[in-house]
């Protein structure tokens, strides 16, 4: 296995070596990091939550709130000490580059201008959310680099940016999806951006198959329901009630543990 352990998956630790291979290496050592944990010390990637969702259901909220309340809680070790679990925004997505951009710079890497530029493309790219126009090969395969550099930091909520298929295999961590009816979606878009019910239709229409179309450049099929651990029906389930069933949810996968436990 090219990665021995969590620690060993930092950017500097590498030998001069071809961008692309370095990348694949990247991703393949955080996609399989199942495979690299330390059973001495039960060292390996997460806790973390990805939240998938049509358009007109409001993930950003959820992350938000259970970000807020996750970290009131702590992760399952022996020494329980509370943890900042953390919504990605753009800001946060921003950090994390930067932080593997300094590794890059300070590493010895003959094509580190490449690796540099890529990341920044996607980058600009998370936050325009022009992410799910890609399809240059190199800078998906940055992209699941990033994806999964912020999963194995752990207590991150990912939204979107096809993270949960990305990282399906990965354990320790909660896949969501949130799902409603056309017509209700409509509605709500149509509240929510003061357009028309053609516009609106218009709208979650090209959004959802932007995002579909997505998923299929990065895992080469469509996205099914297997994909993930749970799935909402947000026109019937409020936020509230959503981020109480995921608390349990972890709690009972042992994946967080009230700090009121023994």
């Amino acid at each position: 296995m090219f990665y021995r352990s969590r620690i060993d998956c930092n950017f500097g630790r590498h030998k001069p070596i071809a961008y692309h291979y370095i990348m694949e290496k990247f991703i393949n050592s955080y996609l399989n990091s199942y495979k690299c944990m330390n059973l001495e010390t039960g060292d390996f990637p997460g806790p973390f939550i990805t939240i998938s969702r049509q358009a007109g259901c409001s993930a950003q909220r959820i992350a938000i709130k259970l970000s807020k309340i996750l970290t009131g809680y702590s992760y399952m070790s022996e020494t329980k000490t509370d943890a900042e679990w953390k919504y990605v925004d753009k800001d946060y997505f921003t950090e994390v580059v930067n932080e593997m951009i300094d590794e890059v710079k300070n590493g010895e890497f003959s094509d580190a201008d490449e690796a540099i530029r890529s990341l920044k493309q996607v980058e600009r790219a998370f936050s325009d959310e022009s992410i799910y126009e890609i399809s240059d090969e190199q800078l998906i395969k940055t992209l699941k680099g990033v994806i999964c550099r912020l999963a194995n930091q752990g207590r991150t909520i990912i939204v979107g940016r096809s993270a949960g298929v990305i990282l399906k295999d990965v354990p320790n961590k909660l896949n969501i999806r949130l799902e409603a009816p056309a017509d209700w979606r409509i509605h709500r878009v149509m509240q929510l951006r003061d357009l028309s019910w053609s516009e609106a239709e218009g709208y979650i229409k090209s959004t959802d198959t932007k995002r579909d179309t997505f998923i299929e450049k990065i895992i080469g099929r469509k996205a099914e329901n297997n994909d993930f651990d749970v799935i909402f029906n947000y026109a019937s389930m409020a936020d509230d009630y959503i981020v109480d069933a995921v608390i349990n949810i972890l709690k009972n996968k042992k994946i967080i543990a009230s700090p009121n436990d023994d």
